[in-house]
Parts: C-alpha cells; structure tokens; sequence
C-alpha cells in the first residue's frame, strides 16, 4: 500500500498536470504510471525527477533498450519490484528478447555474487584496473 495518495487526474496541481501533459506528450501516451502519480503530491519532485529522467533515458550515445535494460539490473540491484517491472515492460516494448532478459538477469546475479564475495574477503585492486580503462 502506498505512503501517499496515488493521484488521479482531477487531483493534480495545475503544475503537476503540466507535467503530466509533457509526459504523455514525451511518451506519445495517455498512461502516466502510478509512480508519476505518487511524486504528484510533491509538484516540484515531480518536475525535477521527470527532468532529469527524460535527460538521462533521452538521445545519447546508449541505445534506448540499453539504456532500459540497464535500469533494470540497478533495480534487480537494489531490490526495486515496481521499478523491475515498469522497466522491464519497457525494455520489451524497445526490443529486448526473453534471451535478453534471462541473459540480464544471469548477469546480475553472477555480479552480485562476486560483488560480495570480493567484498568479504577484501581483494586488492589490481594496479592494472587503476587507470582510465582499457581502450
């Protein structure tokens, strides 16, 4: 259950209804998704989240299934259920396969195993990874 009203249309701030017109606007879509309905309550979280997400998953040099898929291992990461979900519809809806998908998710997990397993034993950092990357 949420900790704050999910807003309806008619319940929007004139500004959060600005937003949520650029939204729809933005995604070519009347679905504005229960997360932009949550931060409605707070118009200028709304603005400022909305902003900075269209900025970031907006053009750039990552492929927007990329660029999808990637919020998807972060959220798998962090343990976001909404955010696996909402992303991962994304992410099919932009081309990502079934293939892709258990790939990503085969991922993930060996990168968190061997995340923590590093971190318990406190590896060094091989003088080699201390630069700028390989090129």
């Amino acid at each position: 259950m949420s900790t704050v009203p999910v807003l309806a249309d008619d319940a929007l701030s004139p500004e959060a209804a600005a937003v949520f017109a650029d939204i729809r606007a933005t995604r070519n879509t009347d679905f504005v998704n229960n997360f932009w309905r949550a931060l409605a309550n707070d118009p200028a979280l709304l603005k400022r989240t909305w902003e900075s997400l269209k900025a970031v998953m907006g053009p750039g040099a990552l492929d927007p299934k990329v660029k999808e898929m990637l919020y998807v291992a972060v959220s798998i990461a962090n343990g976001c259920e909404y955010c696996i979900r909402s992303h991962t519809t994304a992410a099919r809806a932009k081309g990502m396969t079934e293939a892709e998908f258990m790939e990503l998710v085969a991922v993930v997990g060996m990168a968190s195993e061997t995340n923590r397993i590093v971190t318990a034993l406190q590896v060094p950092i091989d003088p080699a990874f201390m630069g700028t990357g390989a090129r």
